[in-house]
């Protein structure tokens, strides 16, 4: 049996660099090319300009060494040309730098841009399993890495390389070959003892990311549902479980400094000891006459300038391996299919009034538990059809089915005869409006949330659809009206007014279908009242699909459907479900009993 998990551990990075790679050189944009091009011509001349430098070192020695005072001169000459040479290097490369800046934040606006696009066409499956502060950390991590990555591969690789063949050249020519192999073996015991370290630091990086994912979504998760915290008293079992996975990763994030302690102590003890040879030789060959004090200085210099980009080549191994962990987590994420998604010849929806047929629909979430049996029901154009059942009964799926969140196993759902898997997600979705049970809102303003409904809608238009959910009176009420920050998932906002900025925000969408899933549930008896008729209102010209709990507010529905355990028991108007005595008129009596109760109560 073939062993996967060797051979992707062997091929990830390659995969990942030439993923990578389109994002430094992009096809649509020519002077981001250019901009590539003229930046790496800025790296050469940097480095032929660095080559200056030693040379005139030792031609100043060289000339200091002979005694002659004469030569002053020439002396301060060469001197000027190495400052010279130094102040062109730093100019080039910061030149370089300037020029290159737009490709690298281009490069990761970009690739996160990709990134979010696909975040929002996966499934609904997807985001409820999924932790929202480890997906936005390997985003995070995944975007910040492409600007170093880019950085890297250009100016640091690259010229460490230039380096290597010149420095060989000039080694060659005036020491002979003795020198260009041992400098050479030198790099390759240098990048073999970095790789196969930094290889497994890699594992030990590995470790640490994951246990930073769990941590963080587990910091994020707890003041996502803070209320909840608050509630049941969990702040110390919290806090220990964050202490837990902060202590997890602590641990690893010792051992991977650590590691990196002992990296660059191996580092220093390859490249010090080619220096001690290399200054030994040269000295040796000035005490034979063979070379000069200038060639001992010059030697000295080389090494050293060949050392710096060198010694950055073990950083720049090591950044790169820990950037194609965190671009390799994001790709994965890239790579995740949409369970959702549009047929190959899926056309826009051709809305003719807006009918709503579910035939025959089975629905599970998971194959062993089926939610729907063979539900069926017509709702014609401008009429309203409620489902009412108790708890479990499947109602709210009917809404998550009609929006195409997930597909069915079996039957047919369509809008003016188009089966919905055959339309594109957009002009569906674009048909439908909401107001759902659970209300979350953007941590933004109430003007900002009522207007989400649709894009590009002025003040005006808003402040007509919050008049139509009896909430604009609430707002200007507030010091800051209109512009009120509403808080994280509108916390800052009762459950009543929240439902009504929902209730404003799907007005101002103006959809051709209008689904009320418990639309009212939040509300107190006398804001209901309000609410009822201004969504009687809205849903007189629209096809409604009610799903609702209290059968007092669906009454006056064209047709009302029971579902019990994810069948259809019974349907008919009220009067007519009210006459079967079956298990709408039990429900109905159990809740006319209840409001009796609570009556009495308040009496």
């Amino acid at each position: 049996m073939r062993d996967s998990t060797a051979t992707t551990d062997q091929t990830p990075d390659f995969k990942t660099l030439r993923r990578f790679l389109p994002y430094l050189w992009p096809a649509d944009a020519p002077s981001l090319r250019a901009r590539v091009v003229f930046a790496m011509v800025l790296v050469v001349l940097a480095k032929l300009v660095s080559y200056v430098m030693p040379f005139a070192y030792k031609g100043a020695i060289d000339t200091m060494s002979t005694g002659v005072r004469e030569g002053v001169t020439i002396a301060v000459a060469l001197v000027v040309a190495y400052a010279g040479a130094r102040f062109s290097q730093v100019l080039f490369d910061n030149l370089r730098n300037a020029i290159f800046e737009r490709v690298g934040q281009t490069a990761a606006r970009t690739l996160s841009q990709h990134v979010f696009v696909h975040i929002h066409k996966l499934s609904l499956r997807y985001h409820l399993e999924r932790r929202t502060g480890t997906l936005t950390r390997i985003v995070e991590r995944g975007t910040k890495s492409i600007d170093t990555m880019l950085y890297f591969i250009l100016f640091n690789i690259v010229p460490t390389a230039l380096d290597l063949v010149v420095t060989s050249a000039i080694f060659g020519i005036k020491f002979g070959p003795g020198l260009v192999l041992a400098t050479l073996v030198m790099v390759v015991v240098y990048i073999v003892f970095t790789q196969k370290i930094t290889d497994w630091r890699n594992a030990l990086r590995r470790e640490m990311v994951d246990t930073d994912n769990k941590a963080v979504g587990r910091a994020v998760d707890a003041l996502l549902n803070y209320e909840t915290v608050k509630y049941f008293n969990a702040e110390e079992h919290e806090a220990r479980g964050y202490g837990t996975a902060m202590g997890k990763w602590t641990e690893a994030a010792i051992r991977n400094q650590n590691s990196l302690s002992w990296l660059n102590v191996g580092q220093s003890l390859i490249t010090n000891l080619m220096m001690a040879g290399a200054m030994a030789y040269s000295v040796w060959g000035w005490s034979q006459g063979q070379f000069t004090v200038g060639d001992v200085v010059l030697v000295n210099t080389l090494l050293a300038q060949l050392f710096r980009p060198l010694d950055m080549l073990g950083m720049v191994y090591r950044e790169i391996k820990q950037g194609l962990v965190d671009m390799e987590q994001m790709f994965k994420l890239v790579d995740t299919q949409a369970e959702i998604a549009d047929a190959p010849d899926a056309v826009p929806l051709v809305l003719r009034g807006g009918n709503v047929r579910f035939a025959g629909v089975d629905f599970s979430y998971e194959p062993r538990r089926q939610i729907l049996h063979d539900v069926s029901f017509d709702i014609a154009p401008g009429r309203k059809l409620a489902v009412v059942g108790h708890s479990g009964a499947g109602k709210s799926t009917l809404s998550r089915i009609l929006y195409r969140f997930y597909d069915i196993a079996g039957g047919h759902v369509t809008i003016d005869g188009q089966d919905i898997r055959k339309v594109t997600q957009s002009s569906l979705r674009r048909a439908i409006g909401i107001v759902p049970q659970d209300t979350v809102l953007f941590n933004d303003t109430i003007g900002y949330n009522i207007g989400y409904g649709r894009a590009g809608a002025t003040q005006a238009e808003i402040e007509a659809a919050a008049r139509e959910a009896s909430i604009h009176d609430f707002i200007v009420s507030l010091p800051d009206g209109y512009a009120t920050p509403v808080g994280e998932r509108g916390l800052k906002l009762s459950g009543g007014e929240k439902q009504r900025v929902a209730i404003a925000r799907t007005i101002l969408k103006d959809p051709a279908i209008l689904i009320l899933d418990e639309a009212t549930s939040a509300l107190d008896s006398a804001t209901e009242a309000e609410i009822q008729d201004a969504l009687h209102n809205v849903a007189e010209r629209r096809t409604t699909l009610v799903i609702a709990h209290r059968l007092s507010t669906v009454t006056d529905a064209d047709e009302i459907v029971v579902m019990d355990a994810g069948r259809i028991v019974e349907r008919g108007t009220h009067a007519e479900l009210m006459a079967l005595t079956g298990l709408y008129a039990s429900m109905w009596a159990l809740q006319q009993a209840e409001a009796e109760g609570e009556m009495v109560a308040v009496k």
